[in-house]
């Protein structure tokens, strides 16, 4: 897991490589861009943005705008990327990682990626679906007997059956009638270890029927738990096998060791709209019992974007293969009815499906957003983003640490919106 000195030594010229503003020539004779000098310097392929379709001005008129907000105070850092048929055209680092201290955000910075982990738990549910350890369509009671016959909650206090029985497309799916996080809070899901989980949630009811509602909630943590059931594996062991080693993923874990500690960015928070650094900065340093594939890893723009990219290849990265190229569209395929609106905010989000642990924008013209066709994405609550877009061929990673950085009322700017139009806006040549 740890980065050998080659790679900390780029690093730290790639934090000096991002006050460059003009061109650098590699080994071979080719160009690279200062929107990606820090990624090249860190191993990561590399284009101009002209060769992509990108205009280097409109990249410019993006990285003004993030780093404007860290100016303003408005944000403590950020870190933002970019790539286009698997080359890095974008990728700025800017800020502090603790407005406290006021250490630098580094390229190689860790993030706690929060909601960043389901797209790769629900990898790893797609690699044992190619096994054929379970189906879309198979009762998630098959596979953990002790949900057979939960009660869902009805009128007046009463428990019902449910209608039809759950399946593990809707626990893939946030459909399978579990309610959002808060209802679980006095249960205290996360006490022990995934087992602990499984026993509180066997004896408590479903808040509605399955299949009828999209509900934010313990489901991709019930995946973690068949994860760990279905391969022998614990479920760092099986991330770390099969996803973060042959994606060369070497900052991604539960728990960071000693000697990385001092590159995991602090979370902060607001006052008067203005950035405030943290009391403190935890970090966990040891395995936790608690294996979390909702919300537990933490990771880099780099590792990230190595998961985004080789999901958008259709499964594989620098010939490493995780998942065939037809999992990968079933991944991002709507699953959900059409009255089980997508609504993580409060209001429902109209244009958004959700297929395997991604929500897709199914019409970006309801959606309201300038992404492709079919994009695919999520976030996490310290207000980490990124996207997948096929139609583009594009992948953007975003990275900030904030207390509740992902709700619109939290108080961070709504960078979920700012990016995809200043990305979309620089890319003026998609035809390339």
């Amino acid at each position: 897991m740890i980065r050998v000195s080659a790679k900390l030594l780029a690093a730290t010229a790639a934090a000096a490589l991002l006050a460059s503003c003009t061109m650098v020539s590699d080994m071979m004779g080719s160009t690279v861009s200062p929107h990606s000098e820090a990624a090249h310097a860190l191993g990561m392929p590399t284009a101009s943005p002209e060769s992509q379709g990108f205009s280097t001005e409109g990249l410019n008129k993006l990285t003004a705008e993030f780093r404007a907000l860290v100016e303003q105070k408005q944000l403590a850092g950020v870190t933002t990327l970019v790539a286009r048929h698997g080359k890095v055209v974008h990728f700025d680092t800017y800020g502090a990682a603790n407005a406290t201290t006021g250490d630098a955000l580094m390229p190689d910075s860790i993030f706690r990626i929060a909601s960043m982990t389901k797209p790769i738990a629900g990898v790893a549910m797609m690699q044992l679906w190619e096994q054929g350890k379970w189906k879309l369509s198979d009762p998630v009671s098959k596979h953990i007997p002790q949900f057979k016959g939960l009660k869902v909650k009805g009128p007046n206090n009463t428990l019902v059956d449910q209608q039809t029985e759950m399946t593990m497309a809707q626990l893939m799916s946030h459909t399978a009638g579990f309610g959002v996080s808060a209802v679980y809070s006095a249960a205290n899901l996360s006490e022990t270890d995934l087992q602990g989980m499984i026993d509180k949630l066997a004896k408590l009811p479903l808040e509605t029927q399955p299949g009828t509602a999209w509900d934010y909630g313990p489901v991709v943590n019930i995946q973690g738990y068949l994860v760990e059931k279905m391969s022998g594996q614990s479920l760092d062991a099986y991330f770390e096998e099969h996803i973060f080693r042959p994606l060369d993923m070497v900052d991604t874990g539960f728990w960071m060791p000693e000697e990385k500690a001092s590159r995991v960015v602090a979370v902060h928070t607001y006052e008067n709209g203005v950035i405030k650094g943290p009391a403190e900065n935890r970090v966990t340093t040891a395995k936790p019992s608690f294996l979390s594939g909702s919300g537990g890893l933490m990771s880099t723009a780099e590792d990230y974007w190595r998961f985004s990219q080789a999901v958008l290849n259709g499964g594989e990265l620098n010939g490493q293969r995780i998942l065939q190229p037809e999992t990968v569209k079933l991944m991002r395929t709507n699953v959900i009815a059409p009255t089980a609106k997508v609504d993580l905010y409060g209001p429902s989000q109209e244009g958004i499906g959700f297929g395997m642990d991604f929500a897709i924008v199914m019409d970006p013209q309801k959606a309201g957003t300038p992404q492709g066709l079919n994009t695919f994405y999520w976030g996490g609550a310290f207000g980490t983003w990124f996207w997948i877009d096929p139609t583009n061929d594009l992948v953007f990673v975003g990275m900030i640490q904030n207390l509740n950085g992902s709700t619109p009322t939290g108080g961070t700017p709504p960078l979920r919106v700012i990016s995809p139009r200043a990305t979309y806006g620089a890319l003026v040549d998609p035809a390339k």
